[in-house]
């Protein structure tokens, strides 16, 4: 029992030498890696703000800038971590070599990671949107809030957010309306209105609470002819933000301005005829 206890307590002591020896050792050589990897990291990110900064000055879109600042900060502290790593004298490039093997290994085991992030270069470099601009596509609609790499992220108006993976939006048919989204409303009128008139007052009304840009007056006119109503369809692009409210508050100016003008919104009216049959009518 006494010798068991004798081996631990030498192999205890052997295991504190040998650690003493290397901090006594290689002290210099960690401190100085730490201060090298500190350093860099915040140059990286230093450098990586003044690239961004730069990019907006010069115009570049918003996805743009954020893709060449971030490249930029891979890149400086990737070439800090090799100088760290041989201030420990350690050589880096058995690692190299094995993140090459693991590299073909996962890339076969992850085709479909690769594929996204082959998507996003695609969405960077062609930039068929940006931040802020509204899109549908895959069934799914809302505002560019982020393009990453991997998957876009979309918002909309109830702050609910979207991602959608990279490789569902290159090659499919994408509708963009920028910073707006397009509303479809009709309104059904009396065939007693004067057409001209109704479209005037609506017009007018959307005015009132709607901010109409240059290049995107609203389209109005007569939509159908039903059977109750002559039909007025409204086209007109609303901010997406705001679009279910800017939405609501158009369609109660436009119903309180044919109240006041005494514009007739017909119910559904259907003829109905009941033959007497004795009397053969």
């Amino acid at each position: 029992m006494e010798n068991n206890i004798s081996a631990e307590l030498e192999q205890a002591a052997a295991i504190y030498n040998m650690i003493t020896e290397f901090f006594v050792e290689y002290s210099f050589q960690i401190l100085g890696a730490m201060i090298i990897l500190l350093i860099g990291l915040f140059i990286a990110k230093r450098v990586s703000n003044l690239v961004f900064s730069l990019c907006e000055k010069k115009g570049i879109d918003i996805t743009l800038s954020r893709f060449i600042a971030a490249t930029s900060k891979i890149i400086i502290v990737t070439m800090v971590a090799i100088i760290a790593l041989g201030k420990l004298g350690i050589s880096v490039t058995p690692f190299l070599a094995a993140i090459g093997a693991l590299s073909l290994g996962a890339g076969l085991a992850a085709q479909g990671l690769l594929s996204n992030y082959g998507a996003g270069f695609t969405i960077i470099l062609t930039r068929p949107f940006v931040v802020g601009d509204t899109i549908s596509v895959q069934g799914v609609s809302g505002q560019v809030k982020e393009v990453h790499l991997a998957y876009t992220l979309l918002n909309n108006e109830d702050d609910i957010e979207i991602s959608i993976p990279n490789k569902h939006i290159v090659g499919e048919i994408i509708h963009n309306s920028y910073k707006c989204t397009l509303a479809e409303v009709t309104i059904g009128v009396a065939y007693s209105e004067a057409p001209e008139q109704v479209v005037d007052i609506i017009r007018k009304a959307i005015e009132t609470v709607v901010d109409i840009e240059e290049g995107k007056t609203p389209i109005i006119g007569i939509e159908k002819f039903a059977a109750s109503s002559i039909d007025i369809g409204i086209r007109i692009l609303l901010p997406t933000h705001l679009y279910y409210q800017t939405l609501y508050q158009m369609n109660q100016a436009v119903y309180k301005a044919l109240q006041d003008n005494n514009i007739n919104i017909p119910y559904p009216q259907r003829e109905i005829r009941i033959l007497d049959q004795a009397n053969g009518q």
